[in-house]
């Protein structure tokens, strides 16, 4: 196989996204909450796959005719942002003005971060938080909190986005990588397992989903605050 049809291949790879992405969409129209998950959490892997295969088979050589880049920013607005969004007023996790002002400022300010040149640290991480909607709005359907905290939640981390708080890539930060990786892996499955039971009240995978999330969450900030001279084993 040439290295031509490899990138290729890595870039209709990349745009079974935008199928997964319709897959769910038609899954939350019908009000299948569990399926939605499931779809999203299929296009989330289909993105941490995509990513490196691209560099290894090095897609801006090898096939420049398709911008892998762009492709993959529409595709992660759709299953990142706009399918969760609607998913969290639709659900009626927030109601009446809040649900309203979630959705906006969830939409509003991750088109803004999407299209912000400063999204990445040198160490390859995330300036602000990633705007993974679909993973926080995942967590909020299993752990249901009050109508209050969801909306602290929300408002927190759409301010977050403008702020030079770092969030950890899975695959690309290599500071802890070898805890940081693992850990996403146990993330996606608490999160497949969570919507399978159709988030069932006290669901083992929900603790998951909270200890993993907020590793998470917290890894990158973590390593703002700690030097990098201390914690090299992990």
């Amino acid at each position: 196989m040439s290295d031509r049809f490899k990138a290729l291949s890595v870039h209709l790879f990349t745009a079974t996204g935008a199928v997964l992405a319709m897959c769910a969409m038609l899954a939350a129209v019908n009000g299948e909450w569990s399926m939605m998950f499931l779809w999203l959490v299929v296009a989330l892997i289909v993105d941490g796959i995509d990513g490196p295969l691209a560099r290894r088979y090095d897609t801006q050589r090898n096939w420049p005719l398709h911008d892998g880049v762009l492709m993959d920013l529409i595709i992660d607005f759709l299953t990142y942002v706009f399918i969760p969004a609607y998913a969290l007023f639709q659900y009626g996790l927030l109601s009446g003005w809040t649900g309203w002002l979630a959705v906006i400022a969830i939409l509003y300010g991750s088109v803004i971060y999407f299209a912000d040149t400063r999204m990445k640290t040198r160490d390859k991480s995330f300036a602000g938080f990633p705007a993974c909607w679909n993973m926080v709005v995942l967590v909020l359907f299993a752990v249901h909190p009050q109508q209050a905290v969801t909306l602290v939640v929300v408002i927190g981390l759409t301010l977050a986005m403008f702020t030079n708080l770092k969030f950890i890539h899975p695959t690309r930060t290599k500071r802890w990588r070898r805890v940081s990786l693992p850990v996403s892996v146990l993330w996606i499955l608490f999160a497949a397992w969570a919507a399978w039971v159709d988030f069932a009240e006290g669901s083992p995978a929900h603790w998951g989903l909270v200890l993993t999330s907020l590793y998470l969450a917290l890894a990158g900030i973590a390593q703002q605050i700690i030097p990098e001279g201390r914690g090299r084993g992990a």
